[in-house]
């Protein structure tokens, strides 16, 4: 397969140690060492994060950069509180790492410093899918101190590597827990190229080829999949109707012929085979995590003419889509401003590929689910209505003995509608809770007016600033829409 739809695989390994050690050459021989066989475990490219403390955190910085290692800092403080914690020639020495570092995020604006430097290990823990620590095997002396880190690691289970900050051995701990492989990723990367289309059709701020493709092949599989998965979930609803339906007529109308019960045993077999087929294929799971792959990825592509990488998955950690997120982000941060666009060009590319475009979705999702709704809740009160008449003649007839009925209305009237009309209404509200329509609507209402909004602010945005805010608002209005999408219907997959 070719790698124009190979999205790259990161791989992140934080970093704590001490401010002071006896052997700062060994130590860092030994830092080298580590990220030189990290390098060789797992596919992919690994990004080192970390702070800028004197001491280890300088050693490992410079170690990264030394090796290729793409290296990220996060900061407990601003630069300028920050520095208070350093000698002159420190601080210089930490200013001239940070201006070789791909990205600088302070994690606390205010508050206590100690607290400031636990949060940032926490950070560091979090971001990270190996901790690398240098440690004397002491308890920390203060809070946010490296045995603190370590702790916290191993209590999410973190795999950790160990260098002692005496002799430089190194060990491992928990590493089976590491999967140099992301199977989700995998699975994307390998899935089938979608249809051809005219180049640049839907990449106008010249996101890489990968982030295009992948995005087209994701959407192309999972509108392939939603309605063949409905469709067969609503054939179950209906094979089970069908073989009540033929054994109420058989009991009602005294109906004998040999095919019948072959006919509802084929029914209700046909009803059990579909689902699973449904559980056997994984149908379900490859339909959600297509769908939310396509969508992460179409609101990358729609802000990647910004001036700065929009920040749109900081706060989403959905384990099975980590790397995806982590690659689109790292993808974006590096690639931000290369092909800039003017703000005009940008607002009318924005309007027209993603505002409208998601307007258009909305607009023609709520006219075909209106009417369907409509349709089935009018099939569910007719039928109730008719099965409780029918109930309601029968138990007054027999009752009162109101009239002699032709033998056919009554095994009609009095024993065939009351069975069978009950499992037709319970159906129609099946089929409305299967295609999620209630929900739907409300939620397309909704988009439209969040949508709409949108459009005239960004229409009147004057800076970049403010045209910013606005977009990023934008796409997370449509990404939680996604993720409201993807906990109803992964809590579906579970029944």
């Amino acid at each position: 397969m070719s790698d124009s739809s190979q999205l790259p695989q990161f791989h992140v390994v934080g970093f704590s140690g001490h401010r002071q050690i006896a052997e700062p050459a060994k130590i860092a021989a030994a830092i080298r060492n580590v990220l030189a066989e990290l390098k060789t475990e797992a596919p992919g490219e690994w990004i080192a994060l970390s702070s800028i403390a004197a001491g280890c955190d300088t050693l490992f910085a410079r170690a990264a950069i030394e090796s290729r290692v793409a290296w990220q800092a996060v900061l407990p403080l601003t630069p300028g509180e920050f520095s208070k914690d350093f000698s002159a020639a420190e601080w210089r020495v930490a200013e001239g790492l940070l201006a070789e570092a791909e990205q600088v995020r302070v994690t606390s604006e205010a508050g206590a410093r100690e607290e400031a430097y636990l949060d940032a290990g926490i950070e560091t823990v979090h971001e990270s899918d190996v901790l690398l620590a240098v440690w004397n095997g002491e308890p920390a002396r203060g809070k946010g101190g490296t045995a603190d880190v370590i702790d916290y690691a191993r209590e999410l289970g973190r795999p950790i590597v160990i260098i002692d900050a005496t002799t430089a051995q190194m060990r491992r701990e928990n590493w089976s827990a590491f999967t140099p492989h992301d199977e989700n990723l995998t699975h994307f990367n390998h899935m089938p190229a979608a249809p051809t289309r005219s180049p640049g059709a839907a990449n106008p701020f010249g996101a890489p080829t990968t982030m295009v493709e992948l995005q087209r092949k994701a959407d192309h599989a999972a509108s392939r999949g939603a309605p063949h998965f409905r469709r067969l979930i609503a054939s179950t609803v209906v094979l089970h109707v069908l073989a009540t339906l033929v054994a109420a007529a058989s009991l009602a109308f005294e109906w004998h012929a040999m095919i019948l019960p072959w006919t509802k045993l084929l029914c209700l077999l046909g009803a059990l085979g579909v689902a699973l087929m449904l559980r056997a294929q994984g149908a379900h799971h490859h339909w959600v995590r297509c769908r939310l792959a396509a969508e992460f990825c179409r609101s990358a592509l729609a802000t990647w003419g910004l001036p700065r990488a929009a920040p749109l998955f900081a706060e989403l950690d959905l384990p099975g889509l980590r790397q995806l997120t982590r690659s689109l982000q790292v993808l974006h941060r590096r690639t931000v401003g290369v092909q800039p666009v003017t703000m005009t060009e940008f607002k009318e590319n924005y309007l027209r590929m993603r505002l409208d475009d998601q307007l258009n979705y909305y607009t023609h999702k709520l006219r075909k689910a209106e009417p369907l709704l409509g349709r089935l809740r009018f099939g569910f009160w007719a039928a109730s209505l008719l099965a409780i008449a029918c109930t309601a003649a029968y138990a007054m007839n027999r009752t009162w003995q109101m009239a002699e009925l032709n033998s056919r209305i009554e095994q009609l009237v009095f024993y065939f509608l009351p069975i069978s009309l009950p499992v037709i209404a319970a159906a129609f509200i099946s089929l409305v809770s299967i295609n999620d329509l209630p929900r739907r609507l409300a939620r397309y209402r909704e988009m439209q007016a969040v949508l709409g909004a949108a459009r005239k602010q960004i229409t009147h945005s004057q800076t970049w600033s403010s045209l910013e805010r606005v977009v990023q608002r934008t796409e997370r209005a449509l990404l939680q829409e996604v993720l409201e999408w993807h906990s109803i219907t992964s809590f579906a997959e579970s029944h």
